[in-house]
């Protein structure tokens, strides 16, 4: 039995890489959408479908549990998954997402501050953090920015330059206006972003912390196990990886060793 990693396309990778440095003794499996790619502009009933093919995949190939590494379809499509799939078609596996973490890792900032993030257009709209928010921390300020332009960049390979730079001062100059001086926390709600923090952090001050979805994700899946050795029993330990794609294998292990850091050779599902 496998830990499964979905995503709609390379984004996840970031999450992948943080799971499997703190968890390295399991067996992976990740698969990209990158057929469909990206969610982000897409209707609930596509993400709700892409997600369970995707899901129902990986489940079909041994998987035990599935990382929803994508925060688009965490926010549109797990709920439903959760509640009214999971119970009726698979029983004895398990599907988890990463906004509730990420929520849990904001919350822990004192009210008298804001937070921020960052994001794409289908997770600002879905108003997923909010809500969750809403529930673990009442009365944390939260301002969130659509970064629409940064996914399509990254996945170009544009990591510096002008460009890069340019749009990035403009998404954090209007950060501020919505939200003044006092914001303590920017939480990178997009896993493509992890790919510019260093670019991120030179325009964000010193005194706002920066949090990455993979750091929080990690430990948070890590305490899950623990919680449930009754899932963690049933997964195998070989620490092999595979990586599936829906789409051309050749792009994908080009842009996937940039996420990683090293070689990729994946396979290509039909869907």
């Amino acid at each position: 039995m496998h830990i499964g990693i979905f995503d709609s396309g390379f984004g996840g990778l970031t999450i992948f890489k943080s799971i499997r440095a703190r968890l390295p003794q399991y067996d992976y499996i990740y698969l990209g959408d990158n057929a469909r790619t990206p969610y982000g502009s897409r209707s609930f009933d596509a993400i709700f479908r892409f997600s369970k093919e995707c899901i129902d995949e990986l489940f079909q190939r041994g998987c035990k549990l599935v990382i929803i590494a994508c925060n688009t379809a965490s926010a549109k499509a797990l709920r439903t998954i959760q509640q009214k799939v999971m119970p009726l078609e698979h029983p004895d596996r398990h599907v988890l997402g990463i906004i509730r973490p990420s929520a849990e890792a904001l919350a822990d900032y004192p009210r008298s501050r804001s937070v921020a993030l960052w994001a794409t257009e289908g997770t600002v709209k879905s108003m997923s953090f909010p809500m969750e928010l809403a529930k673990l921390a009442p009365g944390l300020a939260l301002i969130q920015k659509a970064c629409p332009l940064l996914v399509p960049m990254v996945e170009a390979g544009e990591l510096d330059g002008p460009g890069i730079d340019y749009y990035l001062a403009k998404y954090w100059r209007e950060t501020l206006a919505m939200g003044g001086d006092g914001i303590g926390a920017l939480l990178l709600a997009c896993t493509h972003y992890p790919l510019l923090l260093p670019k991120i952090r030179a325009i964000v001050p010193a005194n706002v912390d920066i949090l990455i979805q993979g750091d929080i994700v990690a430990p948070s899946l890590a305490d899950y196990l623990a919680r449930h050795p009754e899932i963690e029993r049933t997964l195998t330990r070989t620490g092999s990886q595979r990586f599936l794609t829906t789409d051309q294998t050749e792009g994908f292990d080009r842009l996937s060793e940039v996420f990683l850091g090293h070689p990729v050779i994946s396979e290509k599902v039909a869907i």
